[in-house]
């Protein structure tokens, strides 16, 4: 009776001097599988990011009537004999 509880309480000890070796090492590659994870996710928004601003960059280089439209909207540019109007929203109280 005595080497059967002797066995397991070796049983025992081996397992969590087992666990106390590869857990660690299990959680970190958890973390790391995350990480990569919310890495890979974040690579695809900022690849759809560039072709967008690339696309732009496109519009904004080679189409006339685009670069009109920012340079109106962006920088308040008229045409000759043009008059501003500047729309203010009224303030709420």
């Amino acid at each position: 009776m005595v080497p059967v509880v002797k066995r397991a309480f070796w049983i025992a000890g081996f397992a969590v001097f087992l666990l106390g070796i590869f857990l660690p090492g299990y959680t970190k590659l958890q973390e790391l599988r995350d990480k990569n994870r919310d890495l890979t996710v974040k690579i695809k928004q900022l690849k759809i990011d560039n072709s967008l601003l690339e696309q732009e960059l496109k519009r904004v280089e080679n189409d006339p009537v685009y670069q009109e439209k920012m340079a109106r909207e962006k920088m308040g540019v008229v045409r000759k004999g043009e008059i501003p109007v500047r729309i203010v929203p009224e303030k709420r109280r």
